[in-house]
């Protein structure tokens, strides 16, 4: 492959190895928990991250899948863990200690919420300053000394707010911190951290980069020299390794990466589109809106490709959104995102999640994740449901 080669290329070729004994064009699964070690004097890295010696340390379906991520997102390394939330944690226990301060996104994923707002400050003693980073005056305000983490969610979720990576790096940098940035909302493929100033950028794996709802995953991709530190001390020592299967899963899932969010993010802005004229929607949050709050920034970070999430709510009680729910054809009420099919979570009125969000959303909201259907059946199935409840 070539050093120039364009994003699919880069995609279906990048991290293949090609060394298969018998000839094989896929990738093999190594499916052993441990290797031979070399007794011809070869050295050993007995920390088990740059030698193969066991699985939880390294393992070869793990290499191909974290060289794909860097050939795609310009980091120099990558380490990949056996979930998303593996991965967040990864970075905040390597990197923040007892007395540390991290400024964090306070729209944010459920686990990443609760790691700042409980376990890390009464089990670890971390100083947490959790609000709007989207506000980037306000990132700037709440730093401190003792500060060493900025850790932003962009897009946020569930709201899909965009927060300004170039000057929040820029914030992190001058007061010696670093800046993580969870793109899960976007997958690798629309935004890219690193290139913005980003020292770790974080994925569910789960999500847009496996692409089918068959496999759990998580990464981080940043310098290696921060990568090492996350290996050795989540990897090795906690043990919180993807398996072979899974990374081989992931890895094929990557190939098609950049067809799938083209699709998904062309899908996605017509039916946002439907959504913002139908008088039955309250309101719709998307990044390749006009009328998104943050879209001078989507275009700016996302060029053009806004991927597949974005939140609305409907006119009506709460019966009313139960309806619209049971009437859908289409589209699953579940949880995740990022998959083939269309996805949507409810977050009723009574969620304790609420406060944290914008004050539109404090009224109830549906997280929707648009899949690789065809527009117009979306729409046309959203407008049925909607017809069923009354509300057009």
């Amino acid at each position: 492959m070539r050093p120039d080669s364009r994003i699919q290329t880069v995609a279906v070729h990048a991290g293949a190895r090609k060394d298969d004994a018998f000839g094989a064009i896929n990738e093999p699964i190594y499916m052993t928990s441990n290797y031979r070690i070399p007794t011809d004097g070869t050295p050993v890295d007995w920390s088990g991250i740059h030698s193969n010696i066991y699985q939880r340390n390294r393992n070869v379906n793990q290499m191909v899948l974290q060289d794909k991520l860097c050939a795609l997102t310009g980091a120099e390394d990558g380490a990949v863990f056996a979930s998303g939330v593996a991965a967040l944690a990864s970075v905040f226990t390597t990197f923040l200690n007892s007395g540390d301060h991290a400024i964090v996104s306070e729209v944010c994923y459920s686990a990443t919420n609760l790691l700042f707002r409980e376990y890390l400050p009464k089990k670890y003693g971390v100083q947490v300053t959790l609000l709007d980073t989207t506000d980037t005056e306000a990132v700037r305000a709440a730093v401190r000394p003792n500060t060493k983490l900025i850790h932003v969610e962009t897009p946020g979720n569930p709201t899909t707010g965009i927060s300004d990576l170039d000057a929040i790096s820029e914030i992190a940098h001058k007061a010696g911190a670093l800046l993580s940035v969870d793109a899960t909302f976007a997958g690798p493929i629309c935004i890219r951290p690193i290139s913005h100033g980003a020292d770790l950028e974080i994925h569910s794996m789960t999500k847009y980069i496996n692409g089918h709802g068959d496999s759990l995953g998580g990464c981080v991709l940043g310098r290696t020299e921060l990568i090492d530190q996350i290996k050795e001390l989540a990897m090795v020592n906690y043990g919180g390794i993807l398996s072979p299967f899974n990374a081989w899963l992931v890895a094929r899932g990557l190939t098609t990466a950049p067809l799938r969010m083209k699709q998904h993010s062309d899908v996605a802005l017509k039916v946002a589109q439907f959504l913002e004229k139908s008088p039955a929607v309250r309101f719709v949050w998307y990044p390749g809106l006009e009328s998104h709050p943050q879209h001078d920034r989507a275009v700016k970070y996302m060029h053009g490709q806004y991927s597949g999430m974005m939140s609305f709510d409907i006119k009506g009680d709460e019966e009313t959104h139960q309806k619209f729910l049971r009437s859908l054809q289409l589209v699953t009420h579940a949880v995740s995102l990022g998959d083939v099919e269309s996805l949507i979570v409810y977050y009723d009125r009574n969620s304790d999640k609420l406060p944290h969000y914008p004050p539109i959303y404090r009224e109830g909201f549906f997280r929707f994740s648009i899949g690789l259907e065809d527009a117009e059946d979306l729409i046309e199935d959203l407008q049925s449901a909607f017809k069923a409840c009354g509300l057009v």
